[in-house]
């Protein structure tokens, strides 16, 4: 992530002016080029490059994009007891209740956020409703009028707290306001030209060496699961291991030591395992004790839908878990240290929650998580709908936020009520957060006090200078540090490697909580 100078902002803006100018370019050098056809080499190579970005515009991003704005299939509705359970432990989980407000209603003032607004919020959050028309509500109404009137009294009680909760009235009827309300909304994606797919390739190729080169294994997919990704990985043609997850792919690093547990690590949005791979490499490059007890083992799995490529949707929650128990079985892993970054939060709580995986995790270490406090409208308000204004916030919407993909997993499979954390979901786990204070993306702070178990509405620092000692639920506070750029630091990557290697150690623990 690139910081807020001035130099960097003007770098950033030049760099997507120029990614979203080839496509008109070559479509208006098409056109141009009918009337006089180009005689020279060059030209015609510019012109068979043009016809490719004008032709993948119009026959592959367009009818994409249509296709990708289907409806999102909601989870299973939660139970009454358990909506009204939910809502009160977030309730009493929000530090500003105005801004809360406000961001989830897209910056609306006051006066602008009626109680039928509110309503149909909660409506969204907690009924998964909202994309029915109104016949279908009118009908329902009318084949169960008791269930209707039971839906008003609790929409009612969610209106009345959040009034209490804001300390004023809030105006009947319906204001102009619009809520945040992801999974019904738009998905807003933005084109890329071929040539940014080409950048993927070879950085997602020049990763793939790197990896190679120290000791990582890939293990791809099925060669027809394989071959439907774009751009294309020639990593994948040059391996002859497979994985045993039909959707998942990962690179493996053997596990030779006796003493201490492997590690498995979900990486979070972005252009695949390149920002983490000089950190997987120095877990081990660092370690005092390989030399007499081995390597520690690490799984990294690749998630596609996420970095930056065209492939399928994003697989469910519960398919996600299977297959990675599926490659932890693989290897003959009972146990193993777990490590994600950013939206790789979102699969690491499903993995704690899901009976077959939860039994194989031991220690945590969550970076830049964005799954704890998840009611909070921050994750939600600054990925995909805050108007960009420095550099770091432009690479985010464009690079991130906008890509196809990504836009729809966040879009059309990102259930706030499914994803979100607690701590009491962690209890029996050592568990490392390590949050930067300028991060763009979490309330960093908000989610620090309440790992720290501080109150949200207080002033209290102290728990950003605690030391880290390994047990419980800790922090690692950087002080200067956007989302993701610990791992571009030294400093960063040595400390957090030394956080799993000290947790790696914990296998004759974890082999006593066996029996």
């Amino acid at each position: 992530m690139i910081g807020t100078s001035i130099p960097q902002y003007i770098f950033i803006r030049i760099c997507i002016f120029a990614l979203r100018l080839i496509t008109p370019l070559s479509i208006f050098y098409v056109s141009f080029s009918l009337a006089e056809y180009p005689t020279s080499a060059g030209e015609r190579f510019l012109l068979t490059w043009s016809i490719i970005e004008a032709a993948f515009y119009l026959f592959v991003y367009i009818p994409r994009k249509r296709a990708l704005q289907a409806s999102a299939q909601h989870p299973p509705l939660l139970e009454k007891e358990e909506r009204k359970a939910l809502f009160w432990k977030c309730w009493d989980k929000i530090p500003h209740p105005e801004y809360y407000i406000s961001r989830w209603f897209l910056g609306a003032r006051p006066g602008e956020v009626r109680r039928d607004n509110v309503k149909e919020f909660y409506e969204w959050a907690l009924m998964n409703r909202g994309t029915e028309s109104e016949d279908e509500l009118v009908r329902r109404a009318q084949e169960d009028p008791e269930a209707k009137i039971e839906e008003e009294e609790e929409l009612k009680e969610y209106v009345d707290g959040v009034e209490t909760m804001l300390g004023r009235p809030i105006p009947p009827g319906r204001g102009p306001a619009k809520s945040l309300r992801l999974t019904i909304d738009e998905v807003n994606m933005r084109h890329r030209p071929v040539v940014w797919y080409l950048i993927v390739m070879f950085v997602d190729t020049f990763t793939a060496v790197y990896l190679r080169y120290n000791g990582f294994l890939l293990h791809r997919t099925h060669l027809r699961s394989a071959l439907a990704i774009f751009p294309p990985r020639p990593a994948s043609l040059f391996t002859r291991q497979i994985s045993s997850a039909p959707d998942l792919s990962y690179w493996y690093r053997p596990h030779t030591s006796k003493t201490r547990l492997p590690i498995l690590f979900i990486h979070g949005i972005g252009i695949g395992l390149m920002p983490y791979s000089q950190w997987l490499i120095g877990i081990n490059k660092q370690d005092p004790l390989t030399a007499t007890d081995g390597e520690i083992g690490i799984i990294a799995i690749e998630l596609m839908p996420i970095s930056f490529r065209i492939t399928g949707v994003i697989k469910s929650p519960d398919d996600i878990c299977r297959q990675v128990n599926m490659i932890l079985e693989r290897h003959g892993f009972d146990k193993v240290v777990l490590a994600s970054h950013s939206y790789g939060s979102v699969v690491s709580t499903h993995l704690l929650k899901d009976p077959a995986t939860a039994a194989k995790i031991g220690p945590v270490l969550f970076v830049d998580p964005v799954t704890f406090l998840l009611h909070l409208p921050d994750v939600a308000y600054n990925f995909t709908a805050r108007r960009p204004r420095y550099a770091n916030e432009h690479q985010l919407w464009y690079f991130a936020s906008t890509d196809m993909m990504v836009a729809h997993t966040l879009a059309r499979n990102f259930f706030w009520s499914q994803n979100i954390l607690w701590k009491d979901d962690l209890r029996g786990h050592d568990v490392t957060v390590s949050l930067g204070g300028s991060d763009l993306i979490v309330d960093s702070t908000a989610v620090g006090k309440y790992i720290a178990g501080a109150d949200l509405k207080s002033e209290d620092r102290a728990w950003k200078d605690l030391e880290w000692k390994g047990e419980g639920i800790e922090i690692i506070w950087w002080p200067t540090a956007d989302h993701a750029q610990v791992f571009e630091r030294k400093e960063g990557r040595m400390k957090l490697a030394h956080v799993l290697r000290e947790y790696a150690k914990r296998k004759e623990q974890a082999e006593d909580d066996w029996f």
